[in-house]
């Protein structure tokens, strides 16, 4: 048995659509830092008396179309590395799943690091990061710590082509923390990828997504190289927004009351003079990104907002890794 641990990525310059064709490649490319207050631990463990697949999830047995992108994983595995014995999967994480706190990141990026170990492949990082990629896109950014980019896929192309993310800068590259706003247990009630699908469909935002979302991307690759902290704050808030935009011109709404409640709370204390800007994944939850200087300050006055359940305070953390 292999156990593998990753961590949820917040996305800065966010992900946002698909390409239409095959292999789960990215309309928009993405940048991301990885959290390390938050983790999954998922265990491989390959068993000759199993006749299909077992995957369980926080405790519970998953079946069909839930458990269908893990076997696929664990199929494109045993594939190259000429095994043919089915597999025990259990998987667990620290904070909720399939609520907007990218569980789906660190799951898939756990998962293909224990799935190859135990199976024998001595792959790169980034072919890893490719086939988290194939289970959730995010899932490719986790397999690394730090700052990390993940381009957009080819208009065209084989499904094998190979697309994994990429270091871009190390955990220390700026002073920042994540606070993370949880304002809710459940799961949300469209999942990113059908949100994404009803996006690309409906919106009429989604062409402007697609010519804005670069353009941010390449921006905030360049605060980041310049180490210009508030630039790239404030870039990652920008981004966030108009991901949103596109995802409600279809009526794609994860945002709640309370998440524009946290939202003004943070407008708020930036004009007081604090540097502190705002994201927010596909869900309701609020990431608040700050420097060490005014995390304190900042974190407190965010668990005072009504319906905010905690505050889950995060540096910046490693990529996937075996237990």
């Amino acid at each position: 048995m292999t156990v593998a641990l990753a961590h949820p990525n917040v996305a800065l310059a966010k992900y946002w659509g698909k390409r239409e064709r095959p292999g789960n490649f990215p309309a928009v490319p993405s940048l991301s830092v990885t959290l390390d207050a938050m983790t999954t631990t998922t265990s491989v463990e390959v068993d000759r008396s199993l006749e299909r697949d077992v995957v369980s999830i926080d405790g519970k047995t998953v079946k069909d179309e839930e458990a269908a992108r893990v076997i696929d994983l664990l199929d494109r595995v045993r594939a190259a590395a000429g095994v043919t014995h089915r597999a025990r999967v259990t998987s667990s994480s620290d904070f909720p799943a399939s609520s907007g706190l990218a569980s789906s990141a660190s799951g898939f990026a756990a998962l293909a690091v224990a799935a190859t170990h135990e199976m024998g492949l001595d792959w790169s990082d980034e072919r890893v990061s490719d086939l988290a990629r194939r289970g959730s896109a995010s899932a490719a950014r986790s397999v690394f710590g730090g700052w990390v980019e993940l381009r957009a896929g080819n208009s065209h192309g084989p499904e094998s082509e190979v697309l994994g993310a990429l270091s871009l800068a190390p955990r220390d590259a700026l002073d920042v923390r994540v606070l993370v706003c949880v304002v809710t247990e459940d799961r949300k009630p469209a999942s990113s990828r059908d949100g994404m699908v009803r996006t690309m469909e409906r919106s009429p935002y989604y062409a402007a997504w697609l010519d804005t979302a670069p353009k941010l991307f390449d921006a905030m690759k360049a605060a980041l190289a310049a180490r210009d902290t508030e630039r790239l704050f404030e870039l990652a808030e920008r981004s966030c927004l108009a991901m949103h935009a596109s995802a409600m011109g279809a009526g794609v709404v994860y945002m709640r009351d309370v998440t524009r409640d946290v939202w003004g709370c943070i407008e708020a204390m930036r004009r007081r003079g604090h540097l502190v800007f705002a994201t927010s994944d596909a869900g309701p939850h609020v990431k608040a990104l700050v420097t060490s200087r005014d995390a304190s300050t900042v974190r407190a006055e965010l668990a005072s907002v009504p319906g905010v359940l905690r505050v889950i305070d995060s540096g910046i953390g490693e990529g996937a890794r075996i237990a």
